[in-house]
């Protein structure tokens, strides 16, 4: 009896002993069918609404009080798990979801739509490449960056073009990362389509403004997109044939559950197709080259269950060469013309998890961008005195380009459910290439070799960051931190500091009140010829002559998920205004291409202004999916020495922007997707007036057109229906894809460029892209 209540004290002086504690739960949360980690996962204990979130590499940390508990493992499109568990100890646990659709998705959907209203981050959009997979896409190639273009408060460049424009500012204001890589241009074909091929991308995370502090080094936007790691479980391989394009991405274990790879490709054949065409109508006298292609590739090695290391490549390049002969007696001329770009990134990362509630990410990158733009001349003729042949070349090439070298840590502490500290450190190394003019020359009797311009620039940025997300009660919650950075070049050092602040306060009825606060420092400029998005674009480092650009912030917001008729919806209605100082504009008349004057003398530096308001609804779950947005915005520059240092609108300032984005599932296998735009005018220069002169060669006269006001004209507005259908079927092999779309099925002319006629004074518009309608293959096996 004795040694029974002896027992009994004990068991409860142990009870007693657990109430109050906390423990922590961590691990990976992983696709059960690749074992792809899933970013952004909801982690949550529906009994205390404890919660968190996977971070960019899946991992999750959540501690709890002690006892039975019952923990919720939720991811859109992936079936729920629940486990029930007795919580006396911190555990490891690794869960791994099945993609599907059941009565459980309500739970999800539930889930997903809480993190509007819950998130302290504001003006964020994470945007699902099956999503942009589904897409109509020009010429059958669907498209990250123009899905962008499709999101309030994200602006494209005009007709065709690949590039994008956040909230009022330049495309070098963007900072677009591949894997924690920096890409320089993230456009092909001058800027039809973009470098990332879907078929490689695992997520993709949109921040318009309210900053974390972990991100630096850009005024206007932070684009994070991460590759692919690679299918654990089984090989497989998808890819499609376009009209102009063809891709293919294979993945599989080297070592089943411990190693994986995936390696995709991509490559336009247009040159091929008009080889025949070119060769007919020239003659057999000219041939030419036109295409861009992209490699992808990512190595995942699971060293144990406390160590990963990646290792990833891209690499993308555009082409356009035409070689054209002709011959006068028995002289011959052979003219080749070239132009060249492309990107060249490497990461290599160690993922560590410390302990429990801290996790560390180590990363070495390698960053290159190069242009370059010649031509070669050769003559060949037999020499009049001895009739020995005799061949001569010139030679000239522009080239301009980047390089990084960078090294950062990053760390992930959870302390306690209510924080959530990152904090971090890094360096980077940029060598730039800022205009080099080579010239060759060669003949029977001598030889010329050398290069002119301005000496490579080297400079140094280092920077480090803290920030933590508090909830501070259930209803309001904070995002604190700060940026630490400066950059070292020519013996000068730029030192920054740039607080960083985003709350959430939570009203009746799940309504969020946001709003964030941010400043930004940029080290490098970009030096754009007029037509923006073209690869001529130069960049720069800040000096003593052309200083950092430096923005800040200000975003006021409500966020709410409601339903209506048994439909989920996220609204978002957001405000912001920002000032950019140091923003810099090629001078009036100077050129890019001048190599007798510093870059320094070319530009002028300035002041920007931006503001406007954001309207999101999106729905994102059911057979009917998509969104609506609006935004209504102004952007402003003002140089000293540009339109007589008056304030004039920005060539990107466009009042209204409209999207309507539709995906409808008609079935298991067939699917039908639309998207809608409007867009206001864009802002340029034309001539106000005209004067004759008179040409000093042959004596006539011509209108030469003049304007006093920069930007005081509007191209007309810009409006486009696109529509596409996927037809998919299960075959023995696999699953194959028919995608059909028209772009611009009504066929809007809408303005490429506008220019005025010298004589007679009219507005003319030049249209790129009438209705073009698609068809591409898909397979995935």
């Amino acid at each position: 009896m004795k040694k029974g209540s002896l027992l009994i004290i004990l068991c409860c002086s142990f009870a007693l002993q657990l109430i109050g504690q906390k423990f922590t739960m961590s691990g990976y949360l992983t696709d059960k069918s690749s074992g792809e980690v899933l970013i952004g996962a909801t982690i949550y204990n529906p009994k205390t609404y404890d919660g968190t979130t996977t971070n960019a590499f899946g991992f999750y940390s959540l501690t709890m009080d002690s006892g039975q508990v019952s923990v919720v493992f939720s991811y859109l499109g992936f079936k729920t798990v629940t486990i029930d568990t007795l919580f006396n100890k911190n555990l490891s646990l690794n869960i791994a979801l099945e993609e599907g659709v059941e009565i459980n998705e309500v739970v999800i959907n539930v889930g997903k739509q809480k993190s509007i209203s819950e998130n302290s981050q504001m003006s964020e959009i994470n945007v699902p490449v099956k999503q942009i997979k589904r897409m109509p896409a020009i010429l059958g190639e669907p498209d990250l960056i123009k899905t962008l273009q499709l999101l309030p408060g994200v602006q494209s460049g005009g007709e065709g073009s690949a590039g994008f424009y956040v909230r009022g500012g330049g495309p070098d204001q963007n900072l677009i990362l591949l894997d924690g890589a920096p890409i320089y241009n993230a456009s092909h074909l001058f800027g039809f389509f973009s470098t990332f091929n879907p078929d490689a991308i695992n997520n993709v995370n949109l921040i318009k403004g309210g900053f974390p502090a972990r991100y630096g080094g850009r005024l206007s936007s932070v684009l994070d997109i991460s590759m692919k790691e690679g299918n654990m479980k089984k090989w497989s391989a998808e890819g499609s044939i376009g009209l102009i394009s063809s891709k293919i991405a294979v993945q599989g274990p080297i070592i089943k559950d411990k190693m994986s790879f995936i390696f995709s490709a991509r490559r336009t054949y247009y040159d091929i197709l008009a080889a025949p065409f070119i060769a007919a109508t020239m003659g057999g006298n000219a041939t030419s080259v036109f295409y861009f292609y992209d490699l992808n590739t990512k190595l995942n090695y699971k060293i144990s269950d406390k160590d990963r290391i990646y290792f990833s490549v891209y690499n993308g390049r555009d082409k356009f060469g035409a070689k054209f002969k002709s011959s006068f007696g028995d002289e011959e001329y052979i003219t080749r013309a070239s132009i060249w770009w492309g990107n060249l990134t490497s990461t290599l990362r160690w993922n560590h998890i410390i302990n429990e509630k801290l996790f560390m990410n180590t990363s070495l990158i390698y960053s290159q961008y190069k242009f370059n733009v010649g031509s070669r001349e050769e003559i060949k003729y037999n020499d009049y005195l001895t009739g020995n042949p005799v061949k001569e070349t010139f030679q000239i090439d522009y080239y301009s380009g980047i390089n990084d070298y960078a090294g950062k840590v990053d760390f992930d502490w959870i302390p306690k459910p209510n924080h959530l500290v990152k904090f971090g450190a890094g360096v980077t190394q940029h060598a730039f290439a800022t205009g080099i003019l080579g010239l060759v020359f060669e003949d029977s009797f001598e030889s010329l070799d050398t290069t002119i311009g301005p000496a490579p620039i080297n400079a140094t940025e280092i920077s480090a960051y803290i920030e933590d997300d508090i909830k501070v009660n259930n209803n309001l919650k904070l995002n604190l931190g700060a940026h630490l950075s400066g950059l070292y070049v020519r013996d000068k050092f730029f030192p920054s500091i740039q607080p960083r602040i985003s709350s959430r306060y939570l009203l009746k009825n799940d309504w969020a009140l946001k709003g964030s606060y941010s400043q930004m420092r940029q080290f490098i400029h970009l030096l754009t010829n007029e037509r923006a998005g073209l690869p001529t674009d130069l960049w720069v480092p800040a000096t003593d002559r052309a200083k950092p650009e430096d923005s800040w912030q200000v975003a006021l917001g409500v966020a709410k998920p409601i339903k209506i008729k048994g439909n989920d919806l996220e609204v978002s209605v957001e405000a912001y205004y920002k000032e950019m100082n140091n923003v810099i504009s090629y001078k009036e008349g100077a050129s890019f291409l001048g190599l007798n004057e510093a870059w320094e003398d070319k530009v002028e530096s300035g002041w920007g202004q931006t503001y406007g308001s954001e309207v999101f609804v999106q729905k994102k779950v059911g057979k009917l999916s998509g969104w609506f947005g609006y935004t209504l915005s102004w952007s402003n520059r003002r140089f000293n020495n540009i339109n007589q240092g008056k304030m004039y609108p920005f060539k990107y300032d466009r009042r209204h922007d409209i999207s309507i984005v539709m995906t409808y599932d008609l079935s298991e296998n067939v699917s039908v997707s639309a998207n809608w735009v409007f867009g206001s005018g864009q802002a340029i220069s034309l001539p106000e007036y005209q004067y004759l002169v008179t040409s000093s060669s042959w004596g006539g006269t011509y209108p030469v057109g003049q304007s006093e006001h920069k930007n005081s004209y509007r191209t007309p507005n810009y409006h486009r229906l696109d529509i596409g259908m996927s037809f998919k079927k299960e075959k023995r092999w696999g699953v194959r894809t028919w995608n059909i779309g028209v772009y611009n099925a009504y066929n809007r002319w809408n303005p490429y460029f506008v220019y005025i006629d010298n004589y007679n004074g009219s507005a003319r518009q030049v249209s790129l892209f009438p209705i073009i309608p698609s068809v591409s293959y898909g397979f995935k096996f």
